[in-house]
């Protein structure tokens, strides 16, 4: 199993830090550093400037949203950020929700399974350096009855093919995207639940291509805090726990709720979300059960972190991305290190 760094979001207020923190795992031989967008920093920028800066780590983006970009141009930003890295960029996709889609990119969020099988078909053959055709449901290239003409990339990518990973939580998702990427971004995977949450539909997407999970990445990002007192080290997590339970989307549509149901969490699930909604976040963070942060995370001393490490490798995990806690500098970098070290400690190194 090997290690990860997620970087989140840029423009937080800690950018300097967050270069620090690149390079500092580029040193200590983590495998990835993937930068977010949402509504604030594209992750393209944040990325080239990762990469001019580091030296083995590979850049990924986790994720480029499909509302934000036409699929052609996202074939140009891969293939670009591959030339420029040296072949070290790992290109993640995801619909993002229907709140961002809609509201900040002004894109209808319907029917995203289609829309992303059809996206991702674009984009490998975009970057196959094939002239560019398409007939579909949401794309057409060339445009009929007009000027425009096949083209095909003029850029030649370091390697023959970027490895595509999708963002995905739902079954139907993690179904599609078995079948048609080469890795799994997933949040909130609980090594006690990864069958019933992800692999098996996993797996079934991968049967469908004739494949197995070999050679498939499954790249969950893990927040990580250390200390000897594991409940207080939960409770860093209530918010953000929170957030994506009860406030990631609607009443009707939030996918990270459907996942904590699907644990188990029914009941906790539903409280959390209706006490977030209300604006109530204070009550939906202390509504939020200890076992689920704990199930979801690494907390507590180095021996602790590497046992649960060790539950993630057996789990099918191959890339497992921290995001530390820590409001300085030396703390993220002591995170870091602790990493390696659990991970060593796990003999998984």
């Amino acid at each position: 199993m090997r290690l990860g760094i997620n970087l989140g979001y840029w423009g937080a207020g800690m950018d300097a830090d967050n270069l620090a923190v690149a390079r500092e795992a580029d040193r200590l031989g983590y495998s990835v550093c993937w930068a977010a967008e949402a509504y604030g920093s594209d992750a393209p920028t944040v990325l080239a400037w990762v990469a001019a800066q580091t030296e083995r780590i590979d850049i990924g983006s986790a994720i480029l949203q499909i509302p934000a970009r036409t699929p052609a141009m996202t074939a140009m930003t891969a293939a670009t950020l591959d030339s420029l890295s040296g072949g070290r960029f790992r290109l993640g996709l995801g619909v993002s929700g229907p709140q961002v889609s809609e509201g900040w990119y002004g894109v209808k969020f319907d029917k995203p399974l289609a829309r992303t099988r059809e996206y991702v078909e674009i984009v490998r053959k975009a970057m196959s350096r094939e002239r560019l055709t398409h007939e579909g449901e949401h794309w057409t290239l060339p445009l009929p009855g007009g000027p425009g003409k096949a083209l095909k990339l003029t850029v030649h990518p370091v390697r023959e093919e970027v490895p595509l990973y999708i963002a995905a939580i739902g079954p139907k998702n993690l179904e599609q995207t078995g079948e048609i990427a080469d890795g799994a971004l997933v949040l909130f995977f609980a090594p006690e639940h990864a069958e019933e949450t992800t692999l098996g539909a996993l797996r079934a997407g991968r049967e469908k291509a004739g494949r197995t999970l070999d050679g498939f990445d499954l790249v969950p990002t893990v927040p990580m805090a250390l200390g000897d007192d594991v409940d207080a080290l939960a409770d860093i997590f209530r918010p953000y726990t929170a957030l994506y339970v009860g406030g990631m989307g609607s009443a009707r549509q939030n996918f990270y709720n459907k996942l904590a149901r699907r644990m188990g969490y029914e009941k906790e699930a539903a409280e959390i979300q209706e006490k977030y909604l209300a604006g109530d976040k204070q009550g939906a963070a202390a509504a939020v059960p200890r076992e689920l942060i704990d199930s979801t995370s690494l907390l507590g001393p180095v021996e602790r972190v590497a046992d649960r490490m060790q539950a993630y490798a057996a789990a099918g995990v191959t890339t497992l991305s921290l995001t530390p806690a820590g409001f300085t500098l030396e703390e993220r970098i002591a995170a870091l290190r602790a990493g390696v070290e659990a991970l060593e400690r796990a003999g998984l190194a």
